[in-house]
């Protein structure tokens, strides 16, 4: 599509780029407006969205690395050209997820209600990102003859060009903006603190490996793991089962104890 947003002479604006910026911005507005409904510092919210931000980075980006070890292995400088893609969305929970910790036991943040702040602005941002995925033609789909099959023709492209293929990105976008519409009407209405991540973490990873169905082969997702399903579709269905299993059993606890 348009890997290359605008051209500045030796300078250019990569549109992964800018769409990654402002995934993390729009993240974070959201969360901020959630967490000062739920009577928290939108200070030390914001703080807290800063360390999380690089742990999800790092994450990320460590997990997408490992999956191509022998590629950076041969170009280590390429582990930095992060507007050329490359993130890992399980590698960016796990990092933001062990940052957003360690700042909130460092500064006595509320975790439970933190992280249902945190919730409510991370499916919109994970859907910016997925845009920016497009556009630069990265996480690309399997081929497909469908009527909205989309074919790439710029050679920068980090997808192959010129071939009919499953919009996967826009897929996984589309249905984030529904977990959020989900997230933003549950808000009101949770049971107990916590409910909002839980149900984020469950919601995402069930969207994450529906669409992982219609992800090329040839865009190489970590090693088969099980019933031929890569790495980051095992993990995606990790981390549904466990958050829907976790959802499940407080939500019955806050049941027993209300009642």
């Amino acid at each position: 599509m348009f890997p290359t947003l605008l051209k500045f002479g030796p300078i250019h604006v990569y549109t992964y780029g800018f769409f990654l910026a402002l995934a993390f911005l729009s993240a974070i507005y959201l969360g901020g407006q959630e967490a000062q409904r739920q009577g928290l510092s939108r200070t030390s919210f914001y703080d807290l969205c800063f360390y999380a931000v690089l742990g999800a980075l790092v994450g990320s980006r460590l997990l997408y690395v490992l999956t191509e070890l022998p590629t950076f292995a041969a170009h280590p400088l390429k582990i930095f050209a992060l507007w050329e893609g490359g993130l890992i969305f399980h590698g960016g929970m796990v990092g933001a997820t062990a940052a957003a910790v360690y700042y909130m036991r460092r500064h006595a943040i509320p975790w439970r209600p933190a992280f249902d702040s945190l919730a409510v602005g991370m499916p919109v941002g994970q859907a910016l990102g997925r845009v920016g995925c497009f556009m630069a033609g990265c996480c690309y789909g399997a081929p497909s003859s469908l009527p909205w099959a989309v074919t790439f023709t710029n050679p920068e492209s980090l997808c192959p060009v010129k071939e009919q293929l499953h919009p996967s990105q826009l897929y996984e976008a589309l249905l984030l903006m529904g977990v959020f519409g989900i997230l933003y009407r549950l808000r009101t209405r949770k049971r107990f603190q916590g409910q909002l991540m839980l149900t984020y973490f469950a919601l995402a990873g069930a969207v994450r490996f529906c669409t992982e169905f219609v992800r090329n082969p040839g865009d190489y997702r970590g090693p088969i793991i099980f019933a031929n399903m890569p790495l980051t579709q095992v993990t995606a269905l990790v981390i549904a089962v466990v958050s829907g299993v976790l959802l499940w059993w407080f939500w019955r606890r806050a049941g027993k104890s209300g009642s």
